[in-house]
């Protein structure tokens, strides 16, 4: 790489100087809750100069924030897990996807891929998402720094990592421990998110975050006004990911939904793929996908499933919710938000008058805003997103991929 002056100020922290330019090599998998919180950390290495690639599977394409991406093979066919899943108990189920579907069958696929591009590319930091285990694989037997971007609670991801464990582990012994070891990046708050991890780092993606991570208003108390940051009466935003819409339990909440919010101005995201819902309430507006911004910004509630990305988005932007906990990781998220007091918990099966009540009770007790204007401030006073790199870079100590075993520790300008 060629030496020259990196402008970071005001970015990066640095001030204008001359720093170390690394090749930063970020590996996801193809769901777009895993490859999502990447996507801003990889804005801020490069906002200071560093080359960063994206590899993946092919359907990454689009999601990567218009970073370049190297696709690797097709993810492995799922049709066969998720059938199992309708079935499955919820320990079956982690094994089913952590374990076999990303610990055995993506790995096998991807690392060769990897492998491979580590020697061409030649990558000083790998930043992976949790889920993603080839990347910490081939970062390992090349001697290449690597680090973890959350997408759950810590205490899921040390959890999927254990269950993840019996697959890894035959490609090098004592990986599992040396991934946990490895830095641990997260958005989440530690008043919600205690981690195991002996090296987090948490941040808050500041200024160049989307709108819906981003500050919510200047009034005193740090809470967006009721009704969403929009103002007004505001609307209820319903939305179960991008994965439930094509299995029986999330074409039935759904429904449940739907009949919920009658009377109510809402809108209603189904995922691409998602059912149809048919004939709709007045006020009720649907679609399959609506940037996440622009969902909250006049949201009054979120009614979700409990996933990661959509909690933790509303909550940092402030927004109360009512959880309907379906898989993975749902139920220590939706246990989150109920021990915040940030909103309600309700079950899958439940009929909609329960659903509706516990809309109306959200919506009519402020002490749920409240809380969930609390969580928004603390995550808010998180330090920013752009401070990572310099924390991350070949000066800054070392870590599991890096002792003595190759890596370049960057590419010094200086």
């Amino acid at each position: 790489m060629t030496p020259g002056w990196n402008r970071c100020w005001g970015e990066c922290g640095w001030g204008v100087a001359m720093v170390v330019i690394m090749r930063v090599l970020v590996a996801s998998t193809e769901g777009a809750g895993h490859v999502g919180p990447l996507v801003p950390v990889a804005d801020a290495f490069a906002r200071c100069g560093h080359e960063v690639l994206f590899f993946g599977p092919p359907r990454l394409a689009g999601r990567v924030g218009g970073h370049a991406l190297r696709a690797g093979p097709e993810s492995p066919p799922s049709a066969e897990f998720r059938a199992r899943l309708d079935n499955a108990s919820p320990a079956e189920a982690a094994v089913l996807v952590g374990r076999e579907y990303w610990g055995r069958l993506c790995t096998a696929l991807m690392l060769p891929v990897l492998e491979d591009l580590c020697r061409e590319w030649r990558p000083d930091l790998v930043l992976r998402e949790t889920c993603e285990y080839p990347s910490a694989i081939a970062a390992e037997r090349l001697g290449v720094r690597h680090a973890q971007v959350a997408i759950s609670a810590a205490a899921v991801e040390e959890t999927s990592l254990r269950i993840a464990e019996p697959a890894l582990e035959p490609y090098s012994a004592g990986i599992v421990e040396r991934v946990r070891q490895a830095p641990y990046l997260t958005r989440f708050p530690p008043s919600l998110d205690p981690s195991p991890f002996p090296i987090t780092i948490r941040f808050h993606e500041g200024e160049h975050a989307q709108p819906s991570r981003s500050a919510t208003t200047d009034s005193e108390d740090g809470q967006p006004p009721p009704g969403g940051r929009g103002g007004g009466a505001g609307e209820v935003y319903v939305t179960f990911g991008s994965v439930a819409g094509g299995l029986p339990i999330g074409r039935r909440v759904f429904g449940t939904a739907v009949a919920a919010v009658a009377g109510l101005p809402a809108l209603i995201t189904t995922g691409h793929g998602g059912p149809d819902l048919g004939p709709l309430p007045p006020r009720v507006r649907v679609a399959a996908w609506v940037p996440q911004a622009e969902a909250l910004a006049p949201a009054a509630v979120v009614v979700c499933h409990g996933g990661s990305g959509t909690v933790f988005g509303a909550l940092a932007a402030g927004v109360p919710l009512v959880v309907v906990p379906l898989f993975a990781d749902n139920p220590v998220n939706a246990q989150l938000v109920a021990d915040a007091g940030a909103g309600l918990v309700v079950a899958p099966d439940a009929d909609p008058a329960t659903l509706r009540a516990a809309i109306d009770a959200v919506l009519g007790t402020p002490s749920y805003r409240t809380a969930a204007g609390r969580v928004a401030a603390e995550m808010r006073a998180l330090p920013g997103v752009d401070q990572l790199p310099g924390l991350l870079s070949g000066s800054h100590g070392t870590w599991p991929g890096s002792a003595g075993a190759g890596s370049a520790g960057g590419r010094r300008t200086g």
